[in-house]
């Protein structure tokens, strides 16, 4: 079973958009829930601890997909950097470069439109629903 958790951190590395999207089991019991609960915060640690890594890259690369950038025991931490200093993250377990740069073009044009809503104001959470569904309907395309 593949892991993937997607994070959006903002301009002032505050949290904007998180998401698990790792395939749950039709069975859950009790402690799977605590399981996924602990990896929950374990998955916002690495990712968290890979900023400092994306800031030192970010400044020395012109690309904004800088590809695999952190690695913590099995995992790995992609990010995509936008025009604005957001950062896009992406925490998995396999190595597929081509299918995580088309996640990361995909999801860059859903933030895109985001931000030209009038209502949305730059580097506030994003709540709606419909980013979130189409957030996991990119993942299951690529991931």
């Amino acid at each position: 079973m593949s892991v993937y958790y997607f994070a959006i951190v903002g301009a002032t590395d505050n949290p904007i958009y998180e998401a698990d999207i790792t395939p749950s089991s039709r069975s859950s019991t009790l402690i799977d829930i605590s399981r996924r609960d602990d990896h929950k915060h374990l998955n916002q640690f690495i990712t968290h601890a890979a900023l400092d890594v994306v800031e030192e890259i970010q400044w020395t690369s012109q690309a904004m997909y800088l590809k695999s950038i952190d690695r913590f025991n099995e995992f790995f931490v992609s990010s995509f950097v936008t025009a604005g200093n957001v950062k896009l993250m992406l925490l998995h377990d396999q190595k597929s470069e081509d299918s995580i740069k088309n996640f990361f073009n995909e999801i860059y044009e859903l933030y895109i439109k985001i931000l030209m809503n009038p209502f949305y104001e730059k580097n506030f959470p994003i709540t709606s629903q419909q980013f979130d569904v189409r957030v996991k309907a990119v993942a299951r395309r690529f991931l």
